[in-house]
């Protein structure tokens, strides 16, 4: 007699509420975005997905992120483009964070693991914004490259490549940083509360 197989925990009712918690709270953070430089706007939606993929592993966090994405199509402006290239960007930082930290859950290696999801996190950045999100706005507001440059309108940025590197790059940089140390910081007080027993 062969033994029924077990739900995953994640598709538990206590973990299925907890995520949906974190997905509600990282919509509304998406919500409010900071403008940065050009046309990048910096939003912390991803402290909630970080908390999730930490406290509850790999996969919820990465539902919890899907689900925020699901619902910022409500906002689109780009016909979902925008928002695929959010959830690429945004699961490069997740997914090598929460796997390292799962490895041995330490503070040290929550650190470690968000160190190396925001370095992922720019190098995909630059990857869909050249391939993606670039040719996208190009396409739908018939502009050409030069056009784009000069709706960005930042001073010495004169081609493609030096749009990714000096201003894409470093601001996907900037937010991997800012979504670190928040969530670092936030992490250890709402642990009990994100660590609640679960039959």
């Amino acid at each position: 007699m062969s033994t029924p197989k077990r739900t995953p925990k994640y598709l538990t009712t206590p973990y299925l509420t907890r995520m949906a918690i974190l997905a509600a709270i990282s919509f509304v953070l998406f919500l409010f975005q900071i403008p940065v430089v050009a046309f990048y706007k910096l939003d912390v939606s991803n402290i909630p997905v970080l908390l999730g993929a930490f406290s509850m592993g790999t996969v919820p966090g990465i539902i919890i992120l899907a689900v925020k994405c699901l619902l910022a199509l409500t906002r689109t402006t780009s016909g979902g483009v925008g928002d695929l290239a959010d959830f690429m960007m945004s699961a490069a930082l997740v997914i090598p964070a929460a796997m390292i930290y799962h490895r041995n859950k330490t503070r040290k290696n929550a650190l470690i693991g968000m160190a190396v999801g925001t370095l992922c996190m720019v190098v995909v950045g630059v990857l869909a914004n050249k391939w993606i999100m670039l040719p996208f706005y190009m396409g739908a507001y018939h502009m050409d490259m030069e056009g784009i440059l000069k709706y960005a309108n930042v001073g010495g940025i004169d081609s493609e490549w030096k749009l990714l590197l000096l201003i894409t790059a470093p601001f996907n940089l900037l937010k991997g940083v800012v979504l670190s140390i928040v969530t670092g910081l936030i992490y250890k007080p709402l642990s009990p509360i994100l660590h609640q027993k679960v039959r």
